[in-house]
């Protein structure tokens, strides 16, 4: 893996990017594509669209959202303590005892999650899963008035960022889902040679994805491309209480997984595979029964339609502080999407 990429990638799960507010990871972003693509540009709602050969009449579309969930300052009561609403979908119990990031305007705040000591808690709160609107986040403030000066209702907050290695090329970071696949998708481009492409390539860093699949839509339209692949996260099987024969059997380390079902052309699926096997690309495959929660849904579904193809990056403990992926599947994948590109032309067919 290139070193400059390589950092790119540590440098935007260090980066805040709760849905809504994803201007820090974007602007980074821009630079670095901006070295390679023949074109960047982000539009009014804040999707960064970077392309090569963009005037050419034959357009492709990769899109990996950089939005991560998070929360948002809903309530500061009188003692100073933050109350708040979702950014995403949480699992309230894995914020208990976690550290967290309130992203001002000012810079960010450091707080905490938790709960009084299990000491204190009487038999029936132990039995009972935390409810979000039963926590706080606490900022060290001694009032209201201490907090108010610092923080305003609406400020995004994120759990305290990190980036840590593993065993086995293993990397750990909250926000796996989706910066891992939005750093494909433009490395991707990267990797595409422009002498070999027939296409107009365009890699799109979407926002909003956990909100509605919003940032996928409105580029889609914009872009009009005629095929277009998701890269997003899936759920990695290889850990104990997650079931093969309902998840399928994907594990960290054997390649990115190409997903086939009724969301995903057929032509599109079937020259993802050939692409991999002709280029010695490990991959493995996922079913999709119904369209799926990726920005691959609103693309699929974009103007009259178009030809859309899903690769997902294997990923342990999904919404979590500590979502886990392999370095190898994400390299990969980005190999499978730029050799993809370069053999298309305009006469592909992909009408089913």
């Amino acid at each position: 893996m290139d070193p400059d990429a390589l950092n790119l990638f540590k440098q935007v799960l260090q980066t805040p990017s709760p849905s809504g507010y994803e201007t820090p990871i974007q602007t980074r972003i821009r630079e670095y594509a901006g070295k390679f693509a023949d074109r960047v540009t982000t539009d009014v709602h804040g999707n960064v669209i970077a392309a090569k050969n963009p005037d050419a009449p034959f357009r492709v579309m990769l899109a990996g959202h950089c939005d991560q969930i998070g929360l948002i300052v809903q309530h500061i009561d009188d003692d100073g303590y933050l109350y708040v609403q979702q950014l995403g979908g949480w699992d309230p119990q894995v914020l208990l005892g976690q550290r967290m990031n309130v992203w001002t305007t000012d810079g960010p705040i450091f707080g905490v999650i938790a709960r009084k000591p299990i000491h204190l808690l009487s038999d029936d709160e132990k039995a009972k899963a935390p409810k979000l609107k039963d926590m706080w986040v606490d900022i060290g403030a001694a009032n209201k008035e201490e907090a108010a000066k610092r923080i305003r209702i609406g400020d995004p907050i994120t759990v305290e960022l990190s980036y840590h290695e593993m065993l086995n090329k293993r990397v750990v970071a909250p926000g796996m889902d989706d910066k891992c696949g939005m750093w494909v998708v433009i490395e991707a481009l990267r990797r595409a040679e422009k002498s070999k492409l027939k296409c107009g390539l365009f890699a799109v860093s979407t926002v909003q994805e956990e909100v509605g699949l919003r940032g996928a839509r409105t580029s889609a339209f914009g872009v009009d491309p005629h095929v277009g692949i998701a890269v997003d996260v899936t759920f990695s099987s290889d850990c104990p209480t997650i079931e093969k024969k309902e998840e399928g059997d994907i594990r960290l380390g054997k390649g990115p997984v190409i997903f086939r079902g009724p969301n995903f052309n057929p032509k599109v699926v079937e020259l993802l595979i050939s692409t991999a096997e002709a280029n010695d690309i490990p991959y493995q495959l996922g079913a999709a029964g119904r369209p799926p929660g990726t920005d691959a849904n609103a693309i699929q579904l974009n103007r009259a339609g178009v030809a859309t193809g899903l690769v997902s990056v294997p990923n342990r403990y999904m919404h979590s502080p500590v979502e886990t992926i392999c370095l190898d599947d994400i390299d990969h994948a980005a190999s499978l999407l730029a050799r993809f590109v370069e053999g298309l032309t305009e006469q592909t067919d992909f009408t089913p």
